[in-house]
């Protein structure tokens, strides 16, 4: 399955699959399909296979093989995982649309003092201690929260990402000031050096061009590229006559120019046939 075909739904792939094969996993909210549209357009011999995991199962899949690389929310738990991280979410607070908040553009964390705040098991967002009042149940599922929100039990505290994958018409979200916020990176098991197909991903999240990317595969084109014939010592050929460099034109033009005055003086300097000019008797 190519990264344009690939579906959130299909089974994990196999962990023995063809290496010239690159597999991605991601989790909910992170939307990877420009980097698989960059990757088609530059190694289109390269199936990319995407691989929707939970946040739970992000670094079990890296650890077990089933993925090369990974979308994850930091923080990664362990030294055995590499990462570098891509962008920063801004914290929205998701709300029944004729709450309070929906009539400002952003809500500080103490106005949620009062405010039931659901607090799911899959948070991501690693509160200390969440704002408000907490539920006296946890949710499973940020999913099962917004349902909860809905239906008017409380409001719920997500990436913006989230809000918009779980987007409901009766409910809209608004940017929540000092709170924590969630960091999206790009992640694979630890290595003295990246594999390939791992470069090759690096540079296009990283927004490197194809002649920048720092790839293997592109450095090794690169050095294609720069072999050139060995110079021969002769001189170039030229179909048209003076085409020599400029400093070559110019020598031709003094030895032109030396030459003519041996031969009739310096008259053209002077406007007459040579010598001196003469003196009208």
């Amino acid at each position: 399955m190519t990264g344009s075909d690939a579906s959130p739904s299909a089974p994990s792939p196999d962990p023995s699959a063809d290496s010239s094969s690159f597999r991605l996993a991601y989790v909910p909210g992170v939307t990877p399909s420009k980097w698989v549209r960059i990757w088609n357009e530059r190694l289109p011999d390269v199936p990319l296979t995407l691989h929707a995991v939970t946040p739970a199962e992000a670094f079990g899949a890296l650890r077990e093989g089933t993925a090369d690389a990974g979308l994850v929310r930091l923080p990664v738990d362990g030294d055995d995982l590499s990462a570098i991280p891509l962008y920063t979410e801004t914290t929205v607070v998701v709300v029944p649309r004729d709450h309070l908040f929906a009539a400002v553009e952003e809500v500080a964390a103490d106005d949620l003092a009062d405010e039931l705040v659901l607090h799911p098991l899959d948070d991501t967002l690693g509160w200390e201690r969440p704002p408000g009042r907490p539920a006296f149940e946890r949710p499973a599922t940020t999913a099962d929260a917004v349902e909860l929100v809905a239906a008017g039990v409380g409001l719920l505290v997500v990436p913006q990402s989230l809000a918009r994958l779980h987007h409901r018409k009766d409910l809209t979200y608004r940017t929540l000031t000092d709170v924590p916020q969630s960091r999206v990176a790009l992640s694979w098991p630890a290595a003295d050096e990246a594999p390939d197909l791992v470069e090759e991903f690096i540079g296009i999240v990283r927004g490197r061009t194809v002649n920048s990317t720092r790839g293997r595969r592109a450095e090794e084109g690169k050095g294609r590229k720069e072999q050139k014939p060995a110079a021969s010592g002769k001189p170039a050929k030229s179909g048209r006559p003076g085409a020599g460099s400029r400093t070559s034109g110019k020598s031709a033009a003094r030895r032109g120019g030396a030459s003519g005055r041996g031969a009739g003086g310096s008259g053209s300097a002077r406007g007459g046939r040579g010598g001196k000019p003469r003196r009208k008797s």
